[in-house]
């Protein structure tokens, strides 16, 4: 059986005993064979470039049309936020607008019909009660668009008046009561009773955290509750608001004061409510009523006030035009209120503000609460929209020292909701469509490069052929200088059978006229491996039985053969022929030879155990039986039908006699051998003379020796 040279590796010991070291040869293979792998490597890297390029040009128009499409989603969200947020600010001001305007047109009627009635009734303030107040603040509500308004009526009462208001507003809350119940509807199946023995019968304050009720000190003016809707008790306890000084609490009396100096509508700081789900922050708005409805008169008094507590959230409710937009926007309502300080003592004016923030979404015609700070996503920053909505444009220097009048702003951002709203799948799909193409355009130059491929490897696989053929005959310097004769010869146009001529091969037509290409190797060792007690196996077995073995037995010498350089002469029958030394010269080819022998033992041993399952028990039997000389051989190619490559000589013929006459799994080397094996400082070491001289056919008597295997030197 022939095969083609391993790559060369060799191994050996030096004097001072260490392990071999590995070694290669410089087997260069030149010729057609070389030529074809070197222009197969070209269009291979000819064919990745281009590939390449490709993958980067779709890399490139992919990420750019990715890119370009979902810039014009990013625009159109964009433009599609900057319009809602036009919208929320729009309606807003003009709801703010629409609220301020219908409260002083409420304060007009109110002091129009006051006067008139008063003085038909020979009455005067606070002695009034406002006629059909559940059904104005309905109407209040409808025009400004607020939902669920609480309005209140507290007049301005004096000390010297209280008792005549008190005695005048405990006549009237039965008829007030009444008609509450009448024009809101439903009041829990409560009737005016109900209400009256809940009041209490003179204005009155309360502890808001005990509730505990004692009569208002009435120092100076008082504010009491007197109508309000809708009709409803304290929070917390059954007790009903009216005749509760409104002057009881710390911001209605800073708003009272601020509205007594301006002559005009204020609105107060917003405060974080408890009820977090529904109503999160509010503002109280305070309307003077006058004594009379002339805004020009500048004698006109303030007889009374009217406090709206309005809830913002509520107040975002249904802001938007377009009742199905659910598309989440972010307002950020924020009060900030600087409060002059003045000192006597340093003149130097002092700032501190006070800011209030609550955050909503508006989702459409609803509307909820995100908290009681500023909740936007910081990555829509660049997108703000802010504006003020509220600012009464009160002169600051008649607001009195330590207060303020607070500026509303509104801070518009979109949400992560409305940007998915317009973050569609055409970027995918348009990106998707461009690679497509160019996968397309991929495929075509694939397919043009396979066809072309496809001639090439034909070409190629025919080369290929030759040179394995050529390489399994002969060792790596014949080839060579079989490829050097070949490549001359179609340098320079010469016919085949000339190139063939040249290369010492049997022309037919005028036989051996060359001089044959062979070598003297000088130094080399000559390995015979015999497989004992295999014709008594193989005449037991089937013919695909014997192969099996030897495939697998030849196969693993085979790569020890490799791995140490060894050079795989032939295997005749059962016997396996390697040298070390040739081609490439090796100077310590003896010792290369030994341990391909002692490796082999060992492999032998591990192979036909593994074996005995399929082959049978006696398949362990088998064993090698080695002989090894050293000497020189002459090789080279032996021309004929069947041109191979073949070594000649006494070192052949001895080497076989160390084979025959030796025993099964064992080495036995020549005194040749055994000489260098000492040089090399493995003498006393691997060798064991035998105990008597054996007998050599042309040779006589000869002293051997033996190789311990690796299991005896360890």
């Amino acid at each position: 059986m022939k095969c083609h040279e391993q790559s060369p590796a060799a191994t050996g010991k030096s004097s001072n005993g260490e392990e071999p070291a590995p070694r290669s040869s410089s087997c260069e293979q030149v010729g057609n064979s070389d030529v074809a792998k070197r222009e197969k490597k070209n269009v291979i890297r000819a064919r990745i470039l281009v590939t390449l390029i490709l993958l980067m040009a779709v890399c490139v128009v992919a990420t750019f049309t990715y890119l370009l499409v979902d810039s014009e989603e990013r625009s159109n969200f964009e433009s599609q936020f900057a319009g809602y947020a036009s919208e929320v600010v729009t309606v807003s001001r003009e709801k703010t607008s629409q609220l301020f305007n219908a409260l002083d047109a409420f304060s007009v009627s109110v002091s129009s019909q006051a006067a008139g009635e008063l003085q038909l009734l020979n009455s005067s303030w606070p002695l009034y009660s406002i006629p059909d107040w559940s059904v104005r603040t309905q109407r209040l509500a409808e025009l400004t668009g607020v939902k669920n308004p609480y309005l209140t009526f507290v007049p301005i009462v004096h000390q010297d008046d209280r008792k005549a208001w008190e005695d005048f507003a405990n006549d009237a809350y039965p008829i007030l009561y009444q008609d509450a119940i009448e024009k809101e509807g439903n009041k829990g199946g409560k009737t005016a009773r109900d209400f009256l023995e809940k009041t209490i019968p003179f204005i009155f304050d309360a502890d808001l955290e005990t509730y505990d009720v004692f009569p208002s000190p009435g120092d100076g003016i008082m504010l009491p509750t007197f109508q309000q809707y809708p009709l409803d008790f304290f929070p917390l306890v059954p007790i009903m608001q009216t005749n509760y000084n409104y002057l009881s609490e710390k911001q209605a009396v800073d708003l009272f004061q601020i509205t007594q100096a301006v002559m005009g509508p204020t609105i107060a700081s917003f405060s974080i409510l408890v009820d977090l789900e529904t109503r999160a922050a509010g503002s109280q708005i305070m309307q003077p009523i006058y004594d009379r409805a002339d805004t020009n008169d500048e004698d006109r008094k303030m007889v009374g006030m009217i406090v709206l507590q309005l809830h913002w959230l509520d107040y975002f409710k249904n802001l938007f035009l377009e009742e199905n937009s659910d598309d989440g926007i972010i307002v950020v309502l924020k009060s900030f209120c600087p409060i002059n300080l003045n000192s006597e003592l340093d003149p130097t004016e002092h700032t501190i503000s006070h800011d209030t923030v609550v955050t909503y979404q508006i989702d459409g015609s609803n509307a909820i609460v995100l908290g009681d700070e500023d909740l936007h996503d910081a990555k829509y920053d660049s997108l703000e929209v802010a504006e003020t909505f509220i600012d009464l444009g009160i002169d600051e220097s008649k607001v009195p020292e330590g207060l303020c009048v607070p500026t509303l702003t509104l801070h518009v951002y979109p949400s992560e909701k409305l940007e998915e709203k317009f973050r569609t799948s055409n970027r995918i799909i348009y990106t998707a469509v461009v690679v497509i193409i160019f996968v397309f355009t991929v495929l075509v130059f694939l397919l043009y490069d396979f066809v072309v491929g496809r001639m090439q490897r034909k070409i190629m696989d025919r080369i290929n052929k030759q040179d394995m053929i050529v390489a399994n005959v002969f060792p790596s310097t014949i080839r060579d200088r079989l490829y050097q004769a070949q490549g001359n010869a179609l340098q320079h146009r010469q016919p085949v059978n000339e190139t063939v001529k040249r290369l010492g091969f049997k022309n037919e037509s005028s036989g051996m006229e060359s001089a044959p290409l062979a070598d003297l190797f000088p130094n080399t060792s000559i390995v015979f491996a015999d497989i004992a007690g295999f014709t008594a196996w193989s005449s037991a077995r089937e013919p695909q039985q014997v192969f099996i073995l030897l495939e697998n037995i030849y196969g693993a010498l085979d790569g020890i053969a490799q791995r140490l350089a060894i050079f795989k002469v032939e295997t005749v029958g059962d016997c396996y022929v390697g040298a070390a030394g040739l081609p490439d010269p090796m100077d310590n080819h003896a010792v290369v030879a030994c341990e391909f022998a002692r490796e082999a033992l060992e492999k032998m041993k591990d192979t036909t155990h593994q074996m005995v399952a399929s082959l049978g028990p006696d398949t362990a039997a088998l064993d090698l039986r080695i002989g090894i000389h050293s000497g020189q051989v002459t090789a080279g190619v032996l021309r004929g039908e069947r041109s191979r490559f073949q070594l000649f000589g006494d070192t052949m013929n001895t080497a076989s006699r160390m084979e025959s006459s030796g025993e099964r799994g064992r080495i036995q080397v020549t005194q040749a051998t055994a000489d260098l094996l000492t040089e090399a400082g493995f003498g006393a070491k691997w060798l064991i003379p035998r105990n008597n001289a054996i007998f050599v056919k042309g040779k006589g008597e000869m002293q051997t020796y033996w190789v311990m295997g690796k299991e005896d030197v360890a």
